[in-house]
């Protein structure tokens, strides 16, 4: 049963007047408890007034102590000379994208701690970028300058828990690029149990490339074999897919061959004479590791895909000037707007 409008109001007043109750709320803390907020907060705890209210003030203290209002550009003077961590622009649906090129020597020289306010810092001027009716942006994670799959993990998962806990139902996709080999190992292990990993996408540009270049020109359309008779085969889904070299001959060339193909004789009969055996005469069984082959091909083209619309990001020059300019503009619209706020109230 869907949620009403009339429901989802009354839902969001009870979320306030429960705040309230518990601690009466700031004025800032008002500002930023809006319908669209709260409505958010309701969302990721499936409707529940208490559950929501209890995420909403967790919320509200972490950004009080951890003092998201007062983060200034100053603080990462190094970070954005490097074009660590940026908001590269908005995508079709005005919805802001954010790059983060970390390399793994900044973990050496830095604490998490740091990391966790850039990162902080990059979300706030992501949402304070967005247009009035958007509420989720997109991170692209850059992971080829990392040599170790547990550096970019390590980062991965402590950023997702940080937007899953003070920025509920905000991400949208999250793209991991190029990272190293055995990253999808460790994230297999670990994605259970990671909140945000449905919509965490693993890239790799390589892929994406290749799967650009077939789409752009694809070749002609034709059966594996058809220019050489003696190797055509086809696809059998009859056969005992448990025996991958399993082999028949189709009904066109049993009265010539008159017998299946083993393990035994399959290599001798599949290099034999082009009237032994006809055009599309041999057929190989499907087998699990075909099918497996198949699917993952099937997840790499759908990556390929939903990471199109936002390659341009990924590839467009970074420029600190035009950047700080950007974070300039849009301080002294908060300001300005919260000291139009305070002096209403």
């Amino acid at each position: 049963m869907g949620f009403g409008r009339e429901d989802n109001h009354t839902a969001v007043q009870s979320v306030l007047q429960l705040l309230n109750k518990q601690s009466p709320l700031s004025l800032k803390q008002e500002k930023f408890c809006n319908t669209a907020c709260v409505e958010r907060f309701l969302k990721a705890k499936g409707q529940s007034v208490k559950k929501a209210a209890k995420h909403l003030r967790n919320c509200l203290s972490w950004r009080d102590s951890f003092a998201t209002d007062h983060l200034m550009a100053d603080e990462f003077s190094h970070e954005l000379a490097e074009g660590m961590a940026y908001v590269a622009g908005h995508d079709h649906e005005l919805r802001p994208v954010m790059i983060f090129r970390i390399r793994q020597d900044y973990q050496k020289f830095h604490s998490q701690k740091l990391f966790n306010r850039l990162l902080v810092f990059t979300l706030e001027v992501a949402i304070q970028t967005m247009a009035k009716n958007v509420e989720q942006f997109v991170i692209l994670f850059d992971a080829s300058l990392f040599r170790s799959a547990g550096g970019i993990m390590n980062m991965l998962v402590g950023s997702l828990k940080i937007i899953a806990d003070y920025y509920p139902r905000r991400l949208h996709k999250a793209f991991v690029i190029d990272p190293p080999s055995l990253f999808s190992y460790f994230w297999k292990g670990v994605r259970p149990f990671v909140e945000l990993s449905g919509i965490t996408i693993t890239v790799s540009t390589a892929e994406w490339e290749e799967s650009l270049g077939f789409d752009a020109s694809p070749p002609p359309s034709r059966r594996l074999g058809s220019s050489s008779s003696r190797f055509s085969f086809t696809v059998s889904h009859h056969l005992d897919s448990r025996k991958p070299w399993y082999l028949s001959l189709s009904s066109e060339s049993k009265s010539s061959a008159g017998r299946r193909i083993s393990h035994l004789n399959a290599r001798s009969l599949s290099f034999a004479s082009t009237p032994a055996i006809s055009p599309g005469s041999l057929s190989f069984a499907s087998t699990p590791m075909l099918s497996s082959l198949f699917s993952r091909r099937g997840r790499a083209e759908r990556s390929s895909e939903s990471f199109a619309p936002f390659v341009r990001f990924y590839r467009r020059p970074y420029c600190e000037i035009i950047y700080r300019s950007k974070i300039i503009i849009r301080r002294s619209q908060h300001v300005s707007h919260s000291q139009r706020f305070s002096s209403q109230i």
